[in-house]
């Protein structure tokens, strides 16, 4: 079909699909490893993906099979199920599920259902959010490094901007008042007005929690400049260490100005990671903003979560013993591989920020860089996915001001994949320090048949003011 039939957005590249951080995805699906039929394969470590903790679930499955055979004691729920269902949600599942976010915080705060909008997933949530708080050129500040999806999920069909909050290493990549303030001023000086800060706490990629100083910072900056703060706690019970989590929601609650400010703030949950149920499509919005709800209620019936999910979720959220055991289970899986990571790395000579949550670790590898610049960086990845045979994600695809930090991941593969990758790694570190380049030299890696997007690929992506 001719390109002038299709629309501006049907044509456009900015999806963000050519990122290194989708692109090394497709790598590994052209060649995925398997200790058995595909040992040399590409071993995936740029999905965060929770497969620590299915065994729990699917034992609850096992306990309680009225809740995959649609019944309700021995009366069939299938028809009530099957038919159409009031978008809003059911009242079931949605007290379920705030009661499950309430538990993941400790219970040191509580939600109404009635502030709460399901939504097809993260993605469609935080994008709806874009939709009722923002019209297209205008802006969002996000704290680098941020989620490479963002630029997807915040920007493509909503025409929003986003203007990085630059953060840095020397302190753990906090953000601070200085950055916030620079952040809105150059925002303003490009004739964009800004309305609001996005941030995911605990951070995707870092693995960090936000700290209470930073909250109260940002719920003052907001107050301050009259815009909105969107809270993105998808990986809010992925919390295995100290410090604790906290939330936006008890930060707000204890501010003096709480009533004026909470019309505010927005939450975004999931139970994604979670749960480990990304193929289940559940996410939702948390707003203290009565308009803000109405609307974005009104735009989720373009991406509900089917009735079935919602009944089976339900039963599950609402097992007080299975929730106990499963929020207490999966962080002690998730230390115990996150540890795992780490002493991996620490064996290879390599170092990672210190983190208590999420599903990867934010890894330096700047001293094994050949230029300390974003090309470098590069470099150093197509070796890495090629030669070594890891997808990891590089630093450059979430807006890093840093060259030479990664993204790995570690909950979606067995530990006995994730020791191949440590083995791997060590070995190819250790030929670095010995002079040499892997299984390949580098010289030979342009000779390699690998797709065009590779040799294009550079720190071209690496857009400080994106």
């Amino acid at each position: 079909m001719k390109r002038q039939f299709l629309s501006r957005k049907a044509t456009c590249n900015s999806h963000g699909q050519d990122s290194s951080y989708f692109l090394g995805w497709q790598e590994y699906e052209k060649n995925p490893y398997d200790h058995v039929m595909n040992p040399r394969g590409i071993i995936q470590l740029g999905l965060a993906e929770n497969q620590l903790s299915f065994d729990l679930i699917e034992s609850w499955l096992t306990d309680n099979p009225d809740s995959t055979t649609f019944k309700c004691g021995s009366t069939s729920v299938f028809k009530e199920l099957a038919l159409f269902q009031d978008y809003r949600g059911m009242p079931a599942f949605k007290n379920s599920l705030v009661e499950f976010m309430s538990e993941i915080r400790a219970n040191k705060v509580t939600f109404d259902p009635n502030k709460l909008v399901l939504t097809a997933g993260a993605t469609s949530a935080n994008e709806t959010l874009m939709f009722c708080l923002a019209e297209p050129g205008e802006a969002f500040l996000l704290p680098t490094p941020y989620y490479p999806g963002f630029d997807r999920d915040l920007k493509w069909r909503t025409g929003v901007k986003i203007v990085p909050i630059h953060c840095s290493s020397s302190n753990g990549f906090q953000i601070t008042e200085k950055a916030l303030e620079e952040a809105y001023q150059r925002a303003q000086k490009s004739k964009m007005t800004v309305k609001g800060v996005l941030i995911t706490n605990p951070s995707n990629p870092l693995g960090t929690t936000a700290s209470r100083t930073e909250l109260d910072l940002l719920l003052r900056f907001v107050a301050a400049k009259g815009i909105h703060l969107v809270s993105d706690e998808i990986y809010a019970g992925t919390v295995f260490d100290t410090p604790g989590f906290v939330s936006i929601a008890e930060a707000l609650k204890e501010m003096e100005d709480y009533e004026n400010l909470q019309n505010q703030v927005h939450i975004v949950c999931s139970l994604s990671k979670d749960l480990g149920l990304p193929g289940f499509r559940v996410g939702a919005i948390y707003s203290y903003n009565d308009v803000v709800v109405a609307a974005a209620t009104k735009m989720s019936s373009f991406g509900l979560v089917s009735s079935q999910t919602q009944y089976l979720l339900s039963k599950m959220l609402s097992d007080k013993n299975f929730t106990r055991n499963y929020i207490a289970e999966n962080c002690k899986r998730l230390k115990e591989r996150h540890e795992m990571l780490v002493s991996g790395m620490q064996n290879a000579g390599i170092g990672c920020l210190k983190s208590n949550a999420s599903l990867f670790c934010w890894v330096d590898m700047r001293h094994l860089l050949s230029t300390k610049t974003f090309e470098g960086e590069m470099e150093l990845w197509k070796k890495i996915l090629y030669e070594v045979g890891l997808n990891i994600s590089p630093g450059s695809s979430c807006h890093c001001t840093e060259p030479g930090w990664f993204r790995v991941c570690f909950a979606n593969i067995s530990q006995e994949t994730l020791e191949t990758a440590m083995q791997r790694l060590s070995a190819f570190v250790d030929s670095i320090q010995r002079g040499q380049s892997g299984r390949r030299s580098i010289g030979n890696l342009k000779n390699l048949s690998l797709p065009k997007w590779v040799f294009r690929l550079s720190a071209g992506e690496h857009d400080p003011d994106r």
